[in-house]
């Protein structure tokens, strides 16, 4: 079942059984993969890890005193420096997870960076509550109605105000970082997105969806929406995909996830941002000695996935897709600096992030390192935070999608500065915090609204 929505699945669920047909007339051609016809083609694809990643699992130190205060808290979980399990040096100071040798390729092309002691600001260690702040982008509070997300889509002054598809969610879940859009296509493969109704008379039926969506509400204007975005979706035959570049994706959700993301992209439908979740970090108990285990196992999902997407992407027909794609990799919270009596790690604080692309300035580590010491530590037992993760965010919706508008985006968030780690082009960001007026449902709209942005809620309601 295709779906397209206000809250994803509220709108099918309202209204399953109109929404199982779907689409209507084809639309005979496609120009929103053209440059000239769309400014500003870069997408995000945000990668969420939902559980509590152990970043210092990921990227821990190799020499100093740090090395020694690593070894000495977590007596099976430290990563070797020899042996066949050793970690591959970044840097003079860092290392990175054995298993993560997918990323540690990525990271010495130059095409991925790290951040380490980031994260979310606020003092909480309970899932839901961390994951919920950063994907609203209001840390300690949760009265938003939109995501981070939505708000950087009502106020991008840069895009077309007709888009098919500008956001996709890809796999089951509905991210809180979208919330509030009705923008967003849900789907865990393009194949899937299509029109199941009755062989004979699929057509009719079709025809008879469309004309029940012709009303200026909310409702009819998903309708219309989703109806189009099948359409075209399904006219560019997605039924079977061969990946490139001899790329490989993990098996499972997460592989087929990462998938579609990439077919999307090359179907050239005006997709400016992707989310994908990748769940299971939460490793209380038996995370994995010494670099192996099941962390090991989940590492190499995760940097095999990415390096299949880039590499996927690299050259299709001549076309180098990953010069515009930016892949920003988080978790709500990192974990515990010393080992538990269980072989794991509890719920903690600072962490590492990922950014990974075609524009990204990689082969480093970002950030300043806080240290290991007890009296370093944030409450004396997790790696503190010296990097606020909506600044990595920002600088993404600043040097590569264009958007300023952080007041919006990231209300009470002030003083962003760069870190470097993305090429682009420096706007003065803008704290203006006063949300954009909605155009009228149903009313297409290629005037700028009071924060300089077109609100895309209209498609043509083209029919055969």
């Amino acid at each position: 079942m295709a779906k397209k929505g206000v809250s994803r699945r509220g709108f099918v669920a309202g209204c399953s059984a109109a929404i199982a047909a779907l689409a209507g007339a084809r639309l005979t051609h496609v120009a929103f993969g053209s440059p000239e016809a769309e400014p500003n083609q870069d997408i995000l694809v945000t990668v969420f890890l939902r559980g509590g990643m152990d970043g210092l699992s990921v990227v821990a130190p190799i020499a100093g005193a740090d090395r020694g205060h690593y070894e000495s808290s977590r007596s099976s979980l430290a990563l070797p420096l020899t042996g066949d399990n050793a970690m591959r040096p970044l840097n003079d100071f860092f290392g990175l997870h054995p298993a993560a040798a997918p990323f540690h390729e990525l990271y010495q092309a130059g095409k991925a960076a790290i951040i380490h002691a980031a994260g979310l600001t606020s003092d909480t260690r309970s899932h839901f509550d961390a994951m919920q702040y950063m994907e609203l982008g209001t840390p300690d509070q949760k009265v938003s109605t939109s995501g981070w997300l939505t708000r950087h889509l009502m106020t991008a002054g840069n895009l077309p105000p007709e888009i098919i598809a500008p956001a996709v969610a890809a796999g089951m879940s509905a991210p809180t970082s979208l919330l509030g859009s009705r923008e967003t296509i849900g789907m865990t493969s393009p194949r899937d997105f299509s029109y199941n109704g009755h062989w004979a008379y699929g057509s009719w039926q079709r025809m008879a969806l469309r004309k029940m969506y012709t009303g200026n509400t909310w409702l009819h204007q998903s309708g219309i929406q989703t109806l189009n975005a099948v359409d075209v979706i399904e006219y560019a035959s997605p039924d079977t995909y061969t990946p490139e570049n001899g790329a490989t994706y993990p098996n499972g959700s997460f592989g087929n996830s990462l998938q579609t993301v990439a077919q999307m992209i090359k179907m050239q439908l005006g997709m400016r941002l992707a989310t994908i979740d990748l769940g299971g970090w939460d490793t209380h108990e038996y995370q994995g000695d010494g670099g192996t285990g099941y962390f090991s196992n989940k590492m190499a999902e995760l940097t095999g996935g990415l390096l299949a997407l880039m590499t996927d992407l690299s050259n299709s027909s001549g076309t180098d897709h990953t010069q515009r794609l930016t892949v920003v990799v988080m978790s709500e919270f990192g974990r515990t600096f010393k080992q538990n009596a269980s072989r794991g790690t509890d719920h903690g604080h600072g962490n590492v992030m990922f950014v990974v692309g075609g524009a990204v300035n990689g082969g480093q580590v970002y950030g300043q390192w806080p240290g290991l010491a007890t009296d370093q530590l944030y409450d004396r037992r997790d790696l503190a935070i010296t990097t606020d993760y909506r600044q990595v965010l920002s600088e993404i919706l600043i040097r590569r999608l264009g958007n300023p508008r952080l007041g919006v985006i990231f209300p009470g968030y002030a003083n962003y500065s760069p870190l470097g780690i993305l090429q682009g082009t420096d706007i003065a960001p803008n704290y203006d915090n006063v949300m954009p007026t909605p155009t009228p449902v149903g009313t297409p709209s290629s005037t700028d609204n009071d924060l300089g942005g077109p609100h895309r809620v209209y498609l043509p309601n083209t029919q055969r």
